[in-house]
């Protein structure tokens, strides 16, 4: 397995497919998201972080998961729609996935992978839980659910500067 996130490749929740390629020389911060959440109000945030940090590099990539709660019930059009409504979401949104299990998309294999949780874990706790990924394609730092973007700054304006 290459130790990059560039061997990768996902589906926008338009149906367009994206290669991870495509992302090179960029800081991504990936995020498994969902729209009934207590941490929802975080697309503010990180909406935020995209719009301040986007010129200089920063992609933010939401990927709705419906494995915590049953907290993104919504098919993928509803999702988008959710978020652009009441976030001004326009920062690319995949198609919904799953980050634990047999059925864990392989982007999200290799990032837990990459950087485990507290302990060692290696499963996704809850939803917004952030992945921080370096302009060469490897992942730095993950972040808990409960880690608002702005806290995030310091390391993201660090591996902007890189």
């Amino acid at each position: 397995m290459s130790d990059t996130i560039y061997q990768f490749e996902a589906t926008l929740n338009n149906g367009e497919n994206i290669n991870f390629e495509d992302y090179k020389g960029k800081v991504l911060l990936i995020v498994n998201t969902a729209s009934k959440c207590g941490f929802t109000p975080q697309y503010d945030g990180l909406q935020s972080l995209y719009k301040d940090y986007q010129a200089q590099g920063l992609e933010v990539l939401g990927f709705p998961c419906d494995q915590f709660g049953h907290q993104e019930p919504g098919a993928d059009a509803e999702i988008q729609e959710f978020c652009s409504l009441n976030f001004n979401v326009n920062f690319p949104l995949f198609k919904k996935i799953e980050v634990n299990g047999s059925n864990t998309a392989p982007v999200y294999q290799y990032l837990k992978e990459a950087a485990p949780g507290v302990m060692g874990s290696k499963s996704v706790k809850w939803n917004f839980t952030k992945f921080l990924v370096n302009k060469q394609g490897k992942v730095t730092k993950r972040y808990a659910s409960t880690t608002k973007p702005a806290e995030m700054i310091k390391d993201i304006e660090k591996l902007l500067a890189e």
